[in-house]
Parts: structure tokens; sequence; C-alpha cells
């Protein structure tokens, strides 16, 4: 595809081809894949009893100085002291986004020292990070309104009450990796699907929810599955493997119904159904303009998603310092192109099986299997990260006790 020349954000968007053009130009952008980044969140409790809610007062309190504008427009929101952003999300979730960084042990060192810092000012004001990527005490609640989050809820209800758990209940990890060179493109983009299910399962967290099993592995990606297609179903498939990355990103953002229109207002509730191509040919007042375009990008929630370089969305919230170890596995994973490829060839077989990895975990016989040879391939690139040593045996370890936990969950 044939990139737009640069375009101010707000210019106005005259037709579809200038808007797939501007997509290609600000969602793949291409060069040696050198950056890794991650964003953490966590549902937040109270320390003495973990059923009890966490008000916005007390959340606004207790992150201080760092605490987001949503929940105080006059706060500074200074960054953590490693250069991580604090962000809450509309259940009261609490989000760390970690700068994307050359090295994965920077990345692993800076991102652990600003979580430290983070769970000392909770820890301070009686609070405490979820243990899971669903909130296992509490049912959901708003904690945080904004005009997009209520514009949110309402698109969401129309489909049932899977959008209310995924807002207030819901808790993430989220790694990001650079899209690479123009001949790498593909195949990252496509290894970056493939390799989702079979690590969903494998890193499954999300069983419980308000006290009850869910009777999923991970209830959270069941619950992003359930929201909107149209919104939330992978870009890439098996199926349609051949298709150019910035075209199929295109045509999915375009046929993606509008999740809300900003205004002056409070009410930025969305015409039902229109989609952006629907704006573009003339449905609302206004012609939409590359800023229009780029916020409604950010509605949408495929597991992967293209933000100039690719954010995978897919892994549960994980205990502890256990995040770190699907940080590695990925950049492991994604290191130099025959391990993509290799990754790649083992995942495809399974690629398309999101609901049985949501479901069953890895007590699918197959999503087990090829997380085991996702590991084994991991372990084997792991030197190539340049790990201090104490930290490559500590992330070798934890490897190869997920590759065993793997194989175990299927017997």
């Amino acid at each position: 595809m044939v990139m737009s020349p640069e375009l101010d954000r707000g210019t106005v968007l005259g037709d579809e081809a200038a808007a797939r053009g501007h997509l290609a130009r600000i969602c793949f952008k291409t060069g040696p894949p050198t950056l890794t980044g991650v964003e953490l969140e966590w549902t937040v409790h109270d320390a003495a009893d973990p059923a009890r809610p966490v008000d916005r007062e007390r959340l606004r309190g207790a992150l201080g100085r760092h605490r987001p504008v949503t929940l105080d427009p006059t706060s500074p929101a200074d960054e953590l002291r490693h250069g991580g952003a604090v962000t809450v999300e509309p259940g009261g979730q609490v989000e760390i986004s970690a700068p994307p960084r050359p090295s994965v042990a920077a990345l692993l060192a800076a991102t652990e020292a600003d979580v430290a810092e983070l769970r000392a000012l909770l820890d301070a004001a009686g609070l405490v990070l979820g243990p899971s990527g669903m909130d296992p005490w509490r049912p959901p609640r708003p904690v945080v309104e904004t005009p997009r989050y209520r514009a949110m809820r309402g698109v969401f209800d129309r489909h049932g009450p899977a959008g209310r758990t995924m807002m207030y209940s819901t808790a993430g990890l989220q790694v990001c990796l650079d899209a690479g060179e123009p001949d790498q493109v593909a195949q990252r983009w496509a290894a970056a699907h493939a390799v989702g299910p079979p690590l969903l399962a494998a890193f499954a967290t999300a069983d419980r929810q308000a006290g009850r099993r869910t009777g999923w592995a991970s209830a959270r990606m069941a619950a992003w599955l359930a929201i909107e297609p149209a919104r939330t179903r992978p870009v890439w498939s098996p199926g349609r493997a051949d298709r150019d990355p910035a075209a199929a990103w295109a045509d999915y953002a375009l046929a993606a119904p509008l999740l809300c229109v900003r205004g002056d207002g409070p009410d930025w509730a969305p015409p039902e159904g229109v989609t952006f191509a629907d704006w573009l040919a003339g449905a609302l007042p206004r012609p939409p303009t590359t800023d229009d375009l780029e916020y409604h990008v950010s509605t949408l929630f495929p597991p992967v998603r293209p933000r100039g370089y690719l954010e995978l969305r897919y892994l549960d919230a994980q205990p502890g310092r256990e995040w770190t170890v699907p940080v590695a596995v990925l950049a492991a994973l994604f290191a130099d192109p025959a391990t993509t490829r290799d990754a790649l060839a083992a995942a495809t077989p399974v690629a398309d099986r999101w609901h049985a990895a949501a479901r069953h975990g890895p007590a699918e016989r197959a999503l087990a299997t090829v997380a085991a040879t996702l590991f084994d391939l991991a372990l084997a690139a792991l030197p190539g990260l340049g790990l201090p040593a104490g930290r490559h045996d500590q992330t070798h370890r934890a490897i190869r006790r997920r590759r065993a936990a793997a194989e175990r969950g299927h017997r």
C-alpha cells in the first residue's frame, strides 16, 4: 500500500483512500525491531477486605501526584521514577505504561522498580494490587466516569453484560513489539496473532469472578470476545493469511461501528450502527478528520492492534513478579526472524482457537502442546536477549516451569 503524504492531525479526510493512507502511515511504522514495551494492569483491593469496593477518592489520594487527570483534572500526572505513566481504568483498575526500551533487561528492571513504587503508594493507603486477570472478589462496578466511558458502556450494553465485565472487572498484560523492517512486517504480524491462543492458554489466570468459578480459564478474554465482534475479533487468521497487514487493518478499522463521537458536552453516544466508512460517506453532520480517525482506532480492541508498533493485548494479568515471564517469552520469540518464523509455523494450526484457549486454558491438548513448543523456542533464543546472568537464570527456570505446567495441564 502506498502511504499518504504527511497530514496534520486536524486534516479533513475527503475519502476512503485518504483514510487508508493515514492508517498505513501511523499504524505500521517500519524499521529495525529494537524496542520492547509493556503495559501492566491490575484490579485494586482493600488490603484487609479484598471484596470491599475501592472508590475514586481513595484511589485519588493513594496515587498522589501520579493520579491521572481522569481522577483529578488538576493533577500533574507525574510519571513514576523510571518513566512509567499511571492511568486508571473505568472499574478502578490501575495501569502502568512503561516506556519502550532497546534492552529487555533494562525494560524489566525499570518496570519492576516502577511497580514497586506503585505498590508502596497503594500500601500506604491500605490497598493492594489484584493477583489475576479478573476481579476474583467483586462484581462489576463503575469507579471512573468520563464521556468516553459512558458512551462505551451504552454501546456495549446493546450486546449484553460482557462489556461491563470487561470495563470494570478485567486486568490485562500488554506486550509491545516493533513492526519490523518492511520485509518482516507480514511475518511478525502473523506470528503475533498465531502465538496468541497457546500463550493465552498457558498464562491464563482469570478463572474466578465475584467469589465464584466462571467455567473459563480466562474469563477476561471471554468477556472481550463477547463484546462486539467488529471491534474485538482478531484481524489476522490462517484463513486470511495472505492479506497485506495494512490493508487488512484499514478494512477492519473502517468497517467498525463508532464507539463515541467526541463533543463539547457530556454525551458522546454515537448513532447506532454508523461505521467510520459511513462517516467518510457523509453520515454525520461534519466530515471526519485525521484526529477523529486516530481516536476511532483507539476504540478498537482486537487481540493484536497496530499502533506504529504491534500491541499484543491477549494476556491476563499475572500474580506478583510473574509478569516478567510472558514479556521475556514474547521478546525471545521475536528476537530474530528465524525464531519468529518457527513460532509462526508451530502456532498456525491453533491460531484461530481463541475461544478454546479462553475456555480451557492448557487443558486443551493441542494448545498445550504448541505452548510447550513455543517455550522451547523461547528458551533457545533467550541468550540472545542479553539478560544479566542472574536474570537469565531466573527467567530460564520460570519458562521451564511454565512449560512443565503446560504439559501437565492436558493430562
